[in-house]
C-alpha cells in the first residue's frame, strides 16, 4: 500500500485517502452501467479517512478495484453501455466523475465471501449474493455469502482539511512544558522544521475551492 501511495502522489504530495463501497451498491438484475448512471452527481463510496468530505468530487489520482461485478449482455444506450468490458465500464465513468485525474481500475469477477466468522450486519434488503433488492423481502431472507466490494485510495483534495486541522492542533502544543518531548530527543527546532513541512505537505492540496477555510496560524510561540 505504501508503493502504491507513492504512485499516486505527485508535486509533493505525499498521503492518500481511502474509499469503500461494503458492499457497492447493485441493484438485482442490473447491469453496472444502469448502476454507475445512477451515481453521475456523487460516487456510490464513501469515504473512510478521518476528512470532511466535500459534495463536489476532485482528485488528482487514484486506484480503484472493484470485484464482484460481471458484465452482462444489455441494449447500447449509453456510453458506458457501449463498453466491451467491466474494466472499460469503470474507467470511462472515472474519467466522467474525475475529468482530468490520473485513474486506473483493476475488475475481479470473484466477489467478497462473507460467510461464517463474517459479521451478519446487512440490511435485509441484500441477496444471499449482495444485491439490492427493490423491497424486503416477505420471507426471512439466508445469510449473506458474499457481497460486490469497491475500494479506492485517491490522492486528493479532501485531504487537505485533515492536514490544516493538524496544522492547527499542533501549533498549539508548546513542546518547552513537555519534558518529554526533549526525552525522546525532540528539539524545538526539529519541531518547527517538521510543522513547517506539513504546512507545505497541506498546500500540495489546495486547489482553490478551499477558500473557506482560514489561512494557517502562526507559531504559538
Amino acid at each position: 500500500m505504501m508503493h502504491l501511495a507513492e504512485t499516486l502522489n505527485f508535486s509533493g504530495r505525499k498521503v492518500v485517502a481511502a474509499w469503500a463501497s461494503v458492499p457497492f451498491p447493485a441493484l438485482r438484475g442490473c447491469s453496472l452501467p444502469d448502476t454507475l448512471c445512477a451515481y453521475q452527481q456523487d460516487v456510490p463510496w464513501k469515504l473512510l479517512s478521518s476528512c470532511r468530505e466535500r459534495k463536489v468530487s476532485r482528485c488528482f489520482a487514484q486506484s480503484v478495484v472493484l470485484r464482484g461485478i460481471c458484465k452482462d449482455r444489455m441494449q447500447p444506450t449509453s456510453p458506458l453501455h457501449a463498453c466491451e468490458s467491466t474494466e472499460q465500464i469503470l474507467q470511462r465513468y472515472l474519467h466522467t466523475v474525475f475529468p482530468g485525474a490520473f485513474s486506473t481500475s483493476h475488475v475481479l469477477e470473484q466477489p467478497c465471501n462473507t460467510l461464517h466468522p463474517y459479521p451478519q450486519f446487512f440490511s435485509p434488503l441484500l441477496t444471499r449474493q449482495g444485491f439490492l433488492l427493490d423491497k424486503p423481502p416477505s420471507y426471512s431472507s439466508a445469510a449473506v455469502e458474499s457481497i460486490p466490494v469497491l475500494a479506492a485510495l485517491q490522492s486528493s483534495p479532501v485531504l487537505h482539511t485533515l492536514l490544516h486541522s493538524l496544522c492547527k492542533d499542533l501549533q498549539k502544543v508548546n513542546v518547552r512544558r513537555w519534558a518529554s518531548f526533549f526525552s525522546a530527543g525532540v528539539e524545538q527546532d526539529d519541531f518547527q522544521e517538521a510543522l513547517q513541512e506539513l504546512r507545505t505537505l497541506c498546500q500540495c492540496y489546495e486547489t482553490g475551492f478551499e477558500a473557506d477555510e482560514s489561512e494557517d496560524e502562526a507559531d504559538s510561540d
